[in-house]
Formats: C-alpha cells, structure tokens, sequence
C-alpha cells in the first residue's frame, strides 16, 4: 500500500513540474511588456575606437656638444634661459682657428693672383644660356612630374597624394612649398642675367637643381614604400623628373668647368692648385664654426653643463634645447590594434594634469617596424594636438580614445544580446511559438557596447536579450 501511494506522489510531482515548465515557458515568451526579455533591432550611427595610453613629448627637442676639443671661453645663455635659432650658446677658445683661417685665405688669394686672367664674351654667353635653360627644365618638371604627387593647398603646402608615413606631418607639402619660392627668386633674377657673372649665375642655378634633386630623392623614399599608394603613372614621372635633373647636373657642372677654363685661360694644374687652396679655406672655416655652440632651433634650455675655463671633448653633450613648437603625444599601440589605425584618424584625449577637460588630435605618424618588449610587439604612433595648449609639459599621462571607423544607417544590437562560442556568433529569437538560434554576422563595435549586424536580422526584429540587462 505504502508503494502504490509513493507511485501516486511521484506521478503528481511529475505533472506539477511539467506544468510549471509550460507556464513558465509561456510567461517567458509572450510576456512582452517584460523590458528585460527582449532586445529590438534599431538602425542608426556607430563610431568604432580604439583606446590607449601614451604621454606629452616635445615635438622637437635636441641634444647638442662640440664638434671639436677645446676650452670653453664664453657661456652666452644659461639653464632655463630662451633661445632662437642661429644664436650662439657657447664658444671655444679659437685663436689658433681663426689664424689658420687666415693663413689659408691668404694661400688661396696667392694662387688666384698667380694666374693670368682673359675675358672670352663667347664663354659668358654659353654659361648664361646654360643658366636661362637651367630654369626651364627645373620649372617644366616640378609642374608637369613633380606635381602629379600633390592636391589643392593646405596649411603646410600642397596636399600629399600618396602615404609617407616615414616623414613627419606635411613635411613633404612644406618642402614642395619651399622650392615654389625658390623658383620664384629664380624667375625674379632671369631679367638681370645679362649684368651677373656667369659663374655666379651658374653657381645659383645648381643649387637649385640640388634643391630640387634632394626633395625628388626624399619623394623616392615615399614612393618606394609598400604602403604609399603611388600609381604607376606617378612612379613614371618620378622616375622622369630625377633623370632630367640628375643630367641637367652634370650639365651645369661642365658648364662651371668650361668657363673657369676659357676666363682665365690657366692650365690643369693651375686650376687643382686654386681648387686646393679653396678647399683648405672651408676646412678652416669649418673648425672654426666648430668651436660655436650655435642653436638649431628656437626654444627653452633645459640642459646647460658648459661652463667657462673647462675643457670640452669633441661630441659630449652639454646642451639640451626644448622647441617652441609645442607637443605631441606618443603612445604604444598592440598589434591587435594596428590594423584599425591610420594617419590622419582623429583621436580624443584626456590628461591626467588637467582633469575633466578634453583635448582634440590627429595621428600624424605610424611607426614602420615594430617594438619588440619582452615578446610583446607594439608599435609608436604619434599624435598631435588641433590646438596649441601653453599649459601642456613634457611626460604628462594622457588617455587616448582614436576614432578608426564611423557608419551611419547600420543595424545595431548591444552586444550582451549576442552569443558567440566556437561555433560562431548567434541571437535567440522566437519563430512561432518555439526559440530559435540564427547565426550572424557582425561588423563594428563602439565603446558603449553596440555592435553592428550586417547579416541574420532586420530591423525592429526583436531578439532575447541573453544578457538579462533592461534597455
């Protein structure tokens, strides 16, 4: 009897619990007012970011000694004292640099007087057409080759149209810049050829092509990236324009050498002997500058350890000049995030210094290789600010949110409404009556957790909310 009413029980649970289950089941999926149970699919604009930490770095800084031995002599500017480019810092004893210069000038004066002097009006004509045509071809490839890399103007210069992340921000615009007015100065001095000397004419017209040789040199660079974007077409005419220049060179060089010859009608070795005496005269002027601490740029000394009657090693330090020119910020990105990163992305950033103000930026570098730190691989990225700020200082901690993506009119989920496991990525939804996993693809991801669809739902569609979170 005992048996039969424990069978009986048992039977009642049973059909206890599978009624709990069928209400509950029920009450899970048609109590829509439940906010918690589902999640609509909406349709709307996600940005996607990556975010790091990095630090305020001088944008331009220098660390600078001696190029010679010597005592010190003379301290012009002191710790913390400013500074502008060109102005000297310090100096050297150069009494025995100055008298050789002397002597070497006044060996070159010797040499020069020693040969006989002519004047061939023929020789002057050819260097002054070699300097006329000198700026045709100059001009003819920085705007026919040359500009086929750049766009409409900017601030720096015309705009770059291929990558080159290994020059700093509009560096290349600004040099493209510069060699306009210098072709400008060049134009300006056409009309006056016929009252120059011609050497000096000839002299002029190859520093310009060296100008523009240098810049062509510096574009190679770019171009030969792998990750320049340069078009065939623009890698032709590169490859033009250094040709015609590199022989428009050559071209004013035997020019220089011809009329040298025909002006003052010496021998070979008359002319190696002045060529000698010259080169001894540069040699001197250049020890002599040696013995000048001169300041590359403008900005604030940070570091002062010459003093005066000490002895100073050729290429110690003992000076550090901080620029005017502000400050970046360099970080450390992972190798997971470097893909999404690209130069010119606009960054966001905080500063732990100057605490709920915001700051606007743009990636202006990429480093090429890597940082390899302990196994871990990451690579230098550089910032730059929209706005100059006179409070920011160098090594201030700043926290960088950069913008690597943005989509307007996407199908967006949070993403604890999304399951992912080994097999894929899936929502739940409710398919008459009964749960169903549909799998699907996703796209972006932003900071607050919204997560792009591109695949296996459609808007307003409503899938359970997994994560159990109220929207």
């Amino acid at each position: 009897m005992t048996a039969v009413k424990d069978f009986l029980r048992s039977k009642a649970a049973i059909g206890v619990g599978a009624a709990i289950v069928l209400v509950g089941g029920y009450l899970f999926f048609t109590r829509d007012t439940a906010p918690a149970q589902f999640v609509t699919v909406t349709r709307g604009a996600l940005t996607e970011t990556v975010s790091l930490t990095g630090n305020t770095a001088p944008i331009e800084d220098v660390t600078l000694g001696f190029q010679t031995t010597g005592t010190i002599a003379l301290v012009y500017k002191k710790l913390g004292e400013k500074v502008r480019a060109g102005q000297t810092i310090a100096a050297l004893n150069a009494a025995a640099l100055s008298a050789a210069l002397a002597q070497a000038q006044g060996k070159l004066a010797a040499e020069l007087a020693s040969r006989s002097s002519t004047s061939l009006p023929e020789a002057a004509t050819q260097a002054r057409n070699t300097y006329l045509s000198a700026h045709t071809t100059l001009d003819t490839e920085l705007e026919n080759n040359v500009d086929t890399f750049f766009g409409g103007p900017t601030a720096y210069g015309p705009t770059l149209l291929i990558n080159a992340p290994m020059y700093s921000y509009g560096e290349l615009s600004k040099e493209r810049d510069a060699l306009d007015d210098q072709m400008r100065a060049y134009q300006k001095a056409l009309s006056g050829a016929g009252e120059q000397d011609p050497l000096m004419l000839l002299e002029s017209a190859t520093a310009a092509a060296k100008s523009v040789s240098l810049f062509l040199d510096k574009l190679a660079v770019a171009v030969n990236d792998a990750g320049s974007s340069a078009t065939s077409a623009q890698i032709t005419a590169l490859a033009t324009a250094r040709s015609k220049v590199t022989a428009l060179l050559a071209t004013l060089s035997t020019a220089r050498d011809t009329y040298r010859l025909a002006s003052v009608g010496a021998t070979s070795l008359a002319d190696a002997t002045v060529e000698q005496a010259k080169a001894a005269v540069d040699a001197a002027r250049a020890n002599l500058a040696n013995a000048y601490l001169v300041a590359p740029i403008s900005g604030v000394i940070t570091k002062q350890d010459a003093k005066v009657g000490e002895l100073a090693t050729a290429g110690a330090p003992l000076v550090s000049i901080l620029s005017n020119a502000g400050f970046e910020v360099d970080a450390d990105i992972s190798e997971t995030d470097i893909g999404k990163v690209s130069v010119s992305d606009t960054a966001t950033m905080t500063i732990d210094a100057f605490p709920n103000e915001t700051f606007a930026g743009k990636v202006f570098y990429i480093a090429p290789a890597e940082t390899n730190t302990e196994g871990v691989v990451s690579y230098e990225i550089k910032i730059s600010f929209d706005t100059p700020d006179p409070r920011l200082k160098s090594g201030l901690t700043a926290n960088i949110d950069i913008a690597t993506d943005y989509k307007e009119d996407v199908l967006l989920l949070p993403q604890y409404a999304i399951l992912q496991n080994d097999e894929g990525t899936f929502v739940q939804v409710v398919e008459g009556g009964t749960l169903v996993t549909r799998p699907v693809t996703l796209g972006i991801q932003d900071q607050e957790g919204n997560v792009e669809v591109l695949s296996g739902v459609t808007e307003g569609e409503r899938v359970i909310n997994i994560g159990r979170k109220s929207q």
